[in-house]
């Protein structure tokens, strides 16, 4: 299926031969969004990243795999420096800022906002979060951590045992990870979620028509155990009407956690950004050494994933390969204190 032209608004547009092919390219940029490799495929082109909604990974890592490709960015960020604040609708503003760009970035905090922008314009419009809909560049970076993180063990995500936990009502990042998860083959899903904030029930039911197991619980403790995958998510604060309450105690992955439920391999991913403020009972920071602690390996992703997405909405990632060459800056080394001791080994 190709991708050249298209708006990218949903996991549901996404096959596994697709997810191959993006994930094959991102493994060839990665060099490049190392700062290693450059390539200027994209060399003129301009991005329209138009956010209406705080953002700090989705933002900076798609304007910077953009740049990375050759092309230059363009900032909105908010309400009230748009003419939206002026009564502009959203119809008339992706028909203005179409003119102005060759593909745009969009976050917005209504869920039907980035269908309603899309449908105005004439030009790729990737869907950078929408309310508490999806985030499937978010989807597609987390598939292709975690099918490197499995693959450092020598697994595939085939056959995985797969634990979402935390505010899967509101976390459009875990609606989207499922329906790419969904594409594999026999995979147990465990949804592990506050009583009062479960995953919606089609993509529940969206999971079991494609043949895998489904579970679903309010205890951590239960659902953990024998996970390959304990994938976490904070509290959607900003998606309730009024004030709620933190998650419980029993909702904190910590070290404590993971000792009594956790496996040698088990890998631990998170979105961002985590909670770290006292009582919010979210990814602990204890576990900052763990080397099954994959969310900086995750964030690092992001670049090669999203230039794979952006060349191949573009059209130009046939260009790529003959295209490389090496960068001529000095680039320090690409670890940090708290990386685990295979990263060098086994790279980023």
């Amino acid at each position: 299926m190709s991708l050249t032209g298209k708006h990218i608004l949903s996991s549901d547009q996404f096959d596994r031969p697709t997810l191959e092919r993006l994930f094959e390219l991102a493994d060839l940029l990665r060099p490049v969004a190392r700062g290693e490799q450059v390539t200027r495929v994209l060399e003129g082109a301009v991005m329209g990243s138009l956010f209406f909604e705080a953002s700090t990974r989705t933002r900076l890592s798609c304007d910077s795999a953009f740049m990375r490709l050759g092309g230059s960015v363009s900032h909105s960020t908010g309400f009230a420096i748009t003419s939206i604040s002026k009564g502009e609708s959203l119809a008339d503003t992706s028909r203005v800022v179409s003119g102005y760009f060759d593909i745009i970035v969009m976050r917005h905090p209504e869920e039907q906002a980035v269908y309603e922008f899309a449908a105005a314009t004439n030009i790729p419009v990737v869907n950078g979060g929408n309310g508490a809909g999806e985030h499937p560049t978010q989807a597609l970076l987390d598939l292709y951590a975690l099918s490197r993180e499995f693959g450092r063990v020598g697994r595939t995500i085939d056959g995985a045992r797969v634990a979402l936990v935390g505010d899967l009502k509101h976390g459009r990042t875990v609606h989207s990870l499922v329906k790419l998860l969904s594409l594999y083959r026999d995979l147990t899903i465990v949804c592990v979620s506050p009583a009062e904030l479960p995953m919606p029930g089609e993509l529940l039911d969206l999971a079991a028509r494609r043949g895998h197991r489904v579970e679903q619980t309010d205890s951590p403790k239960q659902g953990l155990p024998g996970a390959d995958l304990v994938y976490t998510t904070r509290l959607q604060t900003e998606r309730f009407a009024d004030s709620v309450a933190p998650y419980s105690e029993e909702f904190r992955v910590d070290a404590a956690l993971l000792a009594e439920v956790g496996g040698p391999d088990t890998v631990i991913m998170h979105p961002l950004p985590r909670d770290s403020r006292p009582g919010a009972n979210d990814l602990s920071t204890d576990l900052n050494r763990d080397p099954r602690l994959a969310i900086f390996r995750q964030t690092d992703s992001g670049i090669p994933v999203r230039m794979a997405l952006f060349a191949s909405v573009m059209g130009v990632e046939g260009l790529i390969a003959e295209s490389l060459r090496p960068a001529t800056w000095h680039r320090p080394e690409y670890i940090g204190p708290d990386d685990a001791p295979f990263y060098r080994n086994h790279g980023a």
